[in-house]
């Protein structure tokens, strides 16, 4: 089974509690099970990380470059000023997959409307909600 990070940035493991009418209802542990399950269907063993430390995202995608796993990316507020995750994306050569459960551009913040991450990725998979992780895996499974 070919291996696929599923990694979540900062906040996101408030998912249910937080602003759920933009996020939506499912916690991080029902979106993390979904996506093993909607994985294993795929023929992907997927792995779930949340972290709200910009240093240990970057780790975890210099890991994905080190071992070529395809990854996808909710950044979380990172998507937008950080180019410590841009760079880590940038050394990526297997497949990346941005996704967010809302779609950033047509919130009202204007700072929300760029992502370091989208130039790095072969699509952005925006404001579908938990399915759009789903959306990203079979893409993945694709290539």
């Amino acid at each position: 089974m070919k291996k696929v990070l599923v990694l979540n940035g900062p906040n996101l493991g408030r998912l249910g509690r937080r602003q759920p009418e933009i996020y939506g209802q499912t916690s991080h542990a029902e979106l993390a099970n979904f996506c093993v399950e909607w994985g294993r269907a795929l023929g992907l063993h997927v792995v779930v990380r949340q972290t709200n430390h910009e240093g240990v995202m970057v780790d975890w995608l210099n890991e994905a470059a080190d071992d070529g796993v395809p990854v996808v990316l909710n950044a979380g507020a990172w998507t937008h000023y950080s180019y410590a995750v841009y760079d880590a994306c940038a050394q990526l050569e297997a497949p990346l997959v941005e996704v967010h459960l809302s779609n950033p551009r047509e919130r009202d913040e204007t700072w929300r409307h760029t992502s370091l991450v989208e130039p790095h990725a072969i699509a952005s998979i925006v404001g579908q909600g938990a399915d759009g992780y789903r959306q990203a895996l079979e893409l993945i499974a694709s290539r």
